[in-house]
């Protein structure tokens, strides 16, 4: 059995070093060390992620899929989160979320009678299918709540659209002046390698 964490941080590199630690220690209070690390930084409810691909390819039958929550593993529709549930599945990977309780026996290996077993393997996939459609529930409230608010600041005359960083432009700048690669700037930038590739392009263009 490896353990493969998944994590998902959205742009902040500081939410994934947080979120990285929980899930260590996690593993090492269930005895276990984890295998292999796999970072996103894009939306759950895209399906298109490419660490999570790169994830499923590399899973074996019976190795645990550990995550911080659900929603870091999906915020899709429907129909995409059966599908990358089938695909979890079919390989026989186990699914383990820290803040889902019944899903921690994931991290053991199979004890007691089949029936037993089958039983709390039910429960534990109704929770997690019902984790993820509240994950789903909650992103699609967020975003009709932003449109809302922007369709009103609008109507006020005060929606100005994101303002630009300028600190994070200039310091994006300088690391890529000074000769430093895409991804080593994100990093030290704190900022997603997408970012820094807006923002040099932009550059090229002024």
């Amino acid at each position: 059995m490896f353990v493969r964490a998944y994590l998902r941080a959205s742009t902040a590199e500081q939410d994934a070093t947080r979120a990285r630690a929980e899930l260590d220690s996690f593993a090492l209070e269930h005895g276990k060390v984890i295998a292999a690390e796999y970072v996103d930084n894009v939306s759950g409810a895209k399906a298109d992620r490419p660490a999570l691909k790169r994830l499923l390819k590399d899973a074996r039958e019976g190795d645990v899929l550990l995550v911080e929550s659900i929603d870091r593993l999906t915020r899709l529709p429907e129909g995409e989160w059966k599908t990358l549930r089938g695909a979890i599945d079919s390989i026989g990977l186990r699914i383990v979320a820290l803040d889902l309780p019944t899903s921690h026996l994931g991290m053991k290996p199979t004890q007691g009678d089949q029936f037993t077993s089958r039983m709390l393997a039910a429960i534990n996939e109704l929770m997690v299918e019902m984790m993820a459609a509240i994950a789903r529930k909650d992103y699609e409230q967020r975003r009709t709540r932003q449109a809302q608010g922007i369709r009103k600041a609008k109507e006020a005359g005060a929606y100005r659209g994101r303002g630009v960083d300028q600190q994070l432009h200039k310091r994006v700048r300088e690391l890529l002046s000074a000769g430093l690669g895409i991804r080593a700037t994100a990093r030290l930038a704190q900022c997603s390698p997408t970012t820094v590739i807006k923002i040099r392009n932009q550059a090229t263009t002024e």
